[in-house]
């Protein structure tokens, strides 16, 4: 099976910059303007061990998450780099670590909105997080600011306890007025996360994010909504539903967030009901593997030749061959489902979870971005008599999203810094082959 996409690295789908049809290099395929946009709060996380001397110095309570003035930012993180402290400093952001992620995958430009310090020094935050964002992830859109953007300070004592301490900056003062609408309508899928809809008052970037979500439903861009964090949406569950339903096309979650915004335990089941609002759901359930839900027309049905499989919904996923729709392109819509045990059981020793999910989505969104290039450089594809949302089918991307969060559990950073390894490995083979 070959994937489209102009890329010189190889992946799990290997292509050629030519059009399947004539077996003939496509002259207009390098016009295809194809790339993925996302709305994020620019931040760094900085990790580092101290003691609770310290933590006392600057009024931290231990074990705690706690928003920080910028003054005691400023103290705190020039004593962590005199002294030597910083274990690691990776630029941060589930969108930004999505955006990264895809762009890796794919060898192909994102974009990301939203605010950068206009002064910046070599070693500074600000400068850490573009020095490890992704080339192509462009970053020409951001908006300056006068002053820092976001930092999320992880402060670990000798007992392993974890003190969070977190100073927005300005990461939340991008402006309505720096969304461009044309960069919205040419995209392939609009990225945001939760987060964006809850800032300060006085803050501009939820005006912002709902500007650049209104444009794309008129538009037809699919909106992906990732949901950050449980304790947001169990504030206010009902706003999340009424939220989802009325701008989402694509959910992205774990286990945890299924519950806040359903009610419901069971990810499988969780997954079904989100499908009253959306048309494509995603849902990580740790040791458990992965979760996906979808819709498909009748007629485009496709039956698995895996072992079938039941819990909440009996042989759920029986259709898992399908490539999933929007619900408003089926004349006959019906629910299919998949589901993918960890990769190769999981990784022996977990050396991180934070982004495992975001590296999921990147995945997904990877093959999404497929679809619209191959469309745009293959028109007359059979492939294409189906209004399909993506490219592949909803186990074959289940499949890949699980491998892309692998690689994140195994290594500290929650960003990819290299593609996947060849499919051909006799580890994939056996995965892929199960």
């Amino acid at each position: 099976m070959k994937f489209p996409g102009r890329r010189q690295h190889r992946h799990y789908f290997p292509v050629d910059n030519k059009n399947p049809l004539t077996n003939q290099v496509n002259p207009s395929s390098a016009l295809v303007q194809n790339y993925i946009v996302g709305i994020e709060q620019i931040l760094v996380d900085i990790e580092a061990k101290v003691d609770q001397e310290f933590l006392d110095e600057f009024g931290l309570h231990r074990g705690m998450s706690q928003v920080i003035s910028d003054e005691v930012t400023e103290r705190l993180y020039k004593r962590l780099k005199d002294e030597a402290l910083v274990n690691y400093e990776f630029a941060g952001g589930t969108i930004a670590n999505t955006l990264h992620n895809y762009s890796v995958l794919a060898d192909d430009r994102s974009v990301l909105l939203g605010v950068m310090s206009e002064n910046i020094h070599v070693g500074d935050y600000a400068y850490r997080f573009i020095s490890n964002t992704s080339s192509r992830v462009d970053l020409n859109y951001l908006q300056p600011v006068d002053g820092p953007i976001g930092r999320c300070f992880t402060l670990i004592d000798d007992t392993g306890e974890r003190t969070f301490g977190i100073s927005a900056g300005l990461m939340n003062r991008l402006h309505p007025d720096s969304i461009d609408e044309s960069l919205i309508i040419n995209a392939s899928a609009l990225v945001i996360s939760s987060y964006l809809m809850r800032t300060k008052p006085g803050d501009t970037m939820t005006e912002a994010a709902i500007k650049a979500v209104k444009c794309a439903n008129a538009a037809g861009v699919p909106v992906v909504l990732t949901l950050g964090t449980k304790f947001l949406i169990e504030e206010e569950p009902e706003f999340w539903r009424d939220f989802v339903q009325k701008y989402v096309n694509i959910l992205t979650m774990n286990e945890e967030e299924a519950l806040a915004i359903t009610g419901i335990v069971d990810p499988l089941q969780a997954a079904d009901k989100c499908l009253d609002w959306v048309d494509l759901v995603i849902c990580t359930a740790g040791k458990d593997g992965l979760y996906m839900a979808g819709y498909v027309d009748e007629k485009f049905k496709r039956e698995s030749e895996y072992p079938l499989v039941s819990g909440y919904i009996s042989d759920f996923n029986r259709y898992e061959y399908s490539r999933p729709m929007r619900l408003q392109d089926c004349s006959e819509p019906m629910r299919i489902y998949t589901h993918s045990q960890p990769y190769m059981g999981g990784p022996e020793s977990i050396k991180n979870t934070n982004g495992a999910g975001d590296a999921a989505l990147a995945a997904i969104l990877h093959d999404l971005s497929a679809n619209v290039y191959h469309k745009n450089t293959v028109v007359n594809s059979s492939k294409h008599k189906q209004t399909a949302l993506t490219y592949s089918s909803l186990s074959q991307m289940s499949k890949y999203a699980n491998r892309a969060s692998y690689e994140v559990l195994v290594q500290h950073s929650p960003r990819l810094s290299r593609g996947l390894p060849e499919r051909e490995d006799s580890l994939d083979q056996a995965y892929w082959a199960q």
